[in-house]
C-alpha cells in the first residue's frame, strides 16, 4: 500500500523506511518556529533555561523567532515583551526577524518553507507552508518539547484528499473554497488529519491562494494541509530555498480517510457570520447582502498577500468607500507592501479611502484600532469569535478580499459590485 505526502514527510523525520497513520513516533522537525507573545513564548523561554538547564543549543539554526505581534502602540509593555525575545534569541544564537511582516509569510519569503520538510510552530496557521509541499504543524505549548529535546512524539495523522478541478470564477478565491469545504465536511470533518490537495484545479490556483487555503486548515479540525508540489510552487521554492530539497508526492495507491472532488468553477462568494467558522455560520454573500457594516479589514496571514491586494484594487479602482465605513488594509509582509506600492495597488486603495498600515498581526487580534461595541466588521482575518478584534459586543463577518472590498463600497455586505 502506498503512502500519503504526510506519511512520507514524517517518515523522513524518523529515519524509518515508512510510517503509517496511527503510528506513534518521535519526529525531528527541520524548523521550530515561534512568535513572541506574552504568557506563552516568554514562559517557554524561561522554562528552557531555568527548568531544563539548557544554556546552549545543539542546532540553533533549526530555531527561528518572529516579532510580528504588539508592534503598533509603542508602549512600555510592548518594549518589554520584545526585549525578552531579543535577549533570549541572542543568548541562544537564534535567528530573529522583527517588524518585517507576519511570520507565516516570512517563513516562505526567507526560504524556510522547503518542499518535503516538516516545520512546527506554536501557532496553527503555520499550515500555510503546505502551499509549497512542506508540512507545517501548530503544536501550541508542546513546542517546549521540541525546543528542549529537538524532537517530539506524535501520532501520525490520517489524510483526507481533495481533488480540485476547474478554476475560480470571477470574484471568488480560496476563502470561498475553504468555507465551502467546511460546509461540505463540517467544522470537524478533518479532525486530527491533514488535508491534501491535488488535481488540475489545484494547479490552477495562485500560490497566494494556496497559502491562504492551507493556513485556514484548522477550521475543519485538521492539524495541517498540503498541496502536491507542481512547477509553480517548485519554481518559487527554488528561487528562495536555503538548501537543495527533494519534494514528495503521494503514491497513486495511498490510503485516505476520505476523498472529495470539488469543482472550483461552481463556487460562489461565502461569508461567515459572527461566532466562528462552524458550518452553521457560513452563508452565501447573497443571503447576507444588505447587512450593514462600519469597518472592513483586508489583511492577516490568510489574506493579505499581493493577489489579495490586487483583488481589492480591482473592485475599488475608481470608486470610493461608503461614508461611515473605515477600510483598513494590512499587507502581510514588508515585501508585499513594497510590491503593491511598485504596482500602484496601494495608490488605488488610498484613492478609494482605504487606510494602509504596516505589516503586523495587530489588526487581526484586536490590538490595533479595536472594534467598539455595536460595530459590524467584515474581515479577511482568520477568526471571528466574540472579542477577537476588540469589543465582545462587536460583530465580525469573514469573507474574501473581493467580498470585503465590495462591501466597503456599499456600506453593507455585498456579493459583488455591478
Amino acid at each position: 500500500m502506498g503512502q500519503t505526502m504526510t506519511e512520507k514527510i514524517l517518515g523522513r523525520t524518523t529515519g524509518r523506511e515508512s510510517v503509517r497513520a496511527g503510528d506513534n513516533h518521535a519526529v525531528r522537525p527541520a524548523r521550530m518556529i515561534a512568535y513572541d507573545f506574552p504568557g506563552y513564548t516568554d514562559v517557554m523561554f524561561r522554562q528552557m533555561r531555568d527548568d531544563f538547564g539548557i544554556t546552549e543549543l545543539a542546532d540553533p539554526d533549526r530555531y527561528i523567532v518572529f516579532i510580528d505581534h504588539m508592534l503598533t502602540k509603542k508602549n512600555d509593555k510592548e518594549a518589554e515583551v520584545h526585549q525578552v525575545t531579543r535577549d533570549w534569541c541572542e543568548f541562544y544564537g537564534i535567528e530573529l526577524h522583527e517588524g518585517r511582516g507576519i511570520g507565516h509569510q516570512l517563513t516562505a519569503e526567507l526560504g524556510l518553507a522547503i518542499p518535503g520538510d516538516f516545520l512546527v510552530h506554536f501557532d496553527g496557521h503555520i499550515s500555510g507552508v503546505g502551499a509549497f509541499g512542506a508540512l507545517g504543524w501548530g503544536i501550541r505549548r508542546d513546542l517546549i518539547e521540541a525546543w528542549v529535546t529537538g524532537q517530539l512524539f506524535v501520532d501520525i495523522p490520517a489524510t483526507t484528499r481533495f481533488d480540485l478541478i476547474g478554476e475560480f470564477p470571477p470574484g471568488v478565491d480560496s476563502r470561498d473554497l475553504v468555507h465551502s469545504i467546511i460546509e461540505l465536511v463540517g467544522a470537524d470533518g478533518c479532525a486530527h488529519q491533514v488535508m491534501e490537495f491535488g488535481g488540475p484545479g489545484a494547479k490552477s490556483m495562485k500560490i497566494d491562494h494556496r497559502q491562504g487555503l492551507c493556513g485556514m486548515a484548522m477550521f475543519t479540525g485538521a492539524v495541517s494541509a498540503i498541496f502536491e508540489p507542481d512547477e509553480t510552487s517548485l519554481a518559487y521554492a527554488r528561487s528562495v530555498a536555503r538548501r537543495d530539497f527533494e519534494p514528495v508526492h503521494p503514491d497513486a495507491d495511498a490510503s485516505y480517510a476520505a476523498r472529495h472532488t470539488i469543482d472550483l468553477a461552481t463556487l460562489t462568494p461565502r461569508v461567515v457570520e459572527p461566532g466562528s467558522a462552524r458550518v452553521a455560520n457560513t452563508k452565501t454573500a447573497k443571503e447576507l447582502a444588505g447587512t450593514p457594516i462600519t469597518k472592513a479589514f483586508i489583511g492577516s496571514c490568510a489574506s493579505g498577500r499581493i493577489e489579495d491586494l490586487r483583488a481589492a484594487a480591482m473592485v475599488l479602482d475608481g470608486r470610493t468607500v461608503a461614508p461611515g465605513v473605515e477600510l483598513n488594509v494590512v499587507p502581510t509582509s514588508q515585501r508585499v507592501y513594497e510590491q503593491a506600492e511598485e504596482e500602484g495597488i496601494l495608490d488605488v486603495l488610498r484613492a478609494s479611502g482605504a487606510n494602509i498600515a504596516v505589516s503586523s498581526c495587530d489588526f487581526c487580534f484586536g490590538y490595533q484600532k479595536p472594534l467598539q461595541p455595536g460595530e459590524n466588521c467584515i474581515s479577511t482575518g482568520v477568526l471571528n469569535i466574540s472579542g477577537r478584534m476588540g469589543s465582545s459586543d462587536a460583530n465580525i463577518y469573514m469573507g474574501s478580499p473581493f467580498t470585503v472590498a465590495a462591501s466597503a463600497l456599499r456600506g453593507s455586505i455585498q456579493e459583488s459590485v455591478q
